[in-house]
């Protein structure tokens, strides 16, 4: 469906958006809600209020570009988040299974190294 390279990040806007919205407004939201810029070339997620409807926005080296997926039965199972949380962060593999409709909460994850969790780990040493 989608190729992500790994050094694109995916953002998820926490509270549900209006799908009427374009790209300007979407853009809006990174910047002032979410706190990233827009122009980084990372992909930013946005869903409705049922939860029937999602849209991608990321800027392509010239200009905004959006994927927007209507589910004809059912919805979306976003992970869940704290009631503080603005935006949440997932991996490329977490994304495609949402848009597939695995939830990925259920999923066993074997154990795999990361550098993120390496660095973590030095850091509070």
């Amino acid at each position: 469906m989608l190729s992500i390279p790994s050094l694109v990040r995916v953002y998820v806007h926490v509270d549900p958006v209006n799908m009427h919205w374009g790209f300007e407004r979407l853009a809006a939201i990174v910047r002032e809600q979410m706190g990233y810029d827009p122009l980084s070339g990372h992909l930013f997620v946005f869903h409705n209020r049922r939860g029937d409807r999602i849209k991608l926005l990321f800027w392509d080296d010239d200009g905004y570009a959006v994927f927007y997926k209507l589910l004809q039965v059912g919805a979306f199972r976003l992970p869940s988040v704290a009631a503080d949380q603005s935006c949440i962060t997932m991996t490329a593999s977490e994304l495609s299974m949402l848009l597939w409709g695995i939830d990925s909460a259920s999923v066993r994850r074997g154990k795999r190294f990361s550098l993120d969790k390496q660095h973590a780990s030095i850091a509070s040493s």
